[in-house]
């Protein structure tokens, strides 16, 4: 499944919006509300499945 449809099914009630914006150099990086919360450039690895969901999760819990 894919990054997006797996954001939408755990966070349906949630998101108003998703964009995804193509970038080159090996980025992949997600931000939420203007806030990086993940970085293949700054960990140097791919996100493992489910990781970038779980951090979504948490930063939903704490608002």
């Amino acid at each position: 499944m894919s990054l997006e449809k797996d954001l939408l099914k755990e966070f349906e009630h949630v998101i108003e919006s998703i964009t995804l914006i193509p970038s080159d150099g090996g980025r992949f990086e997600v931000s939420v509300n203007g806030t990086l919360i993940y970085s293949k450039l700054q960990t140097k690895r791919h996100a493992e499945p489910g990781e970038v969901v779980g951090l979504i999760g948490k930063m939903v819990e704490n608002q």
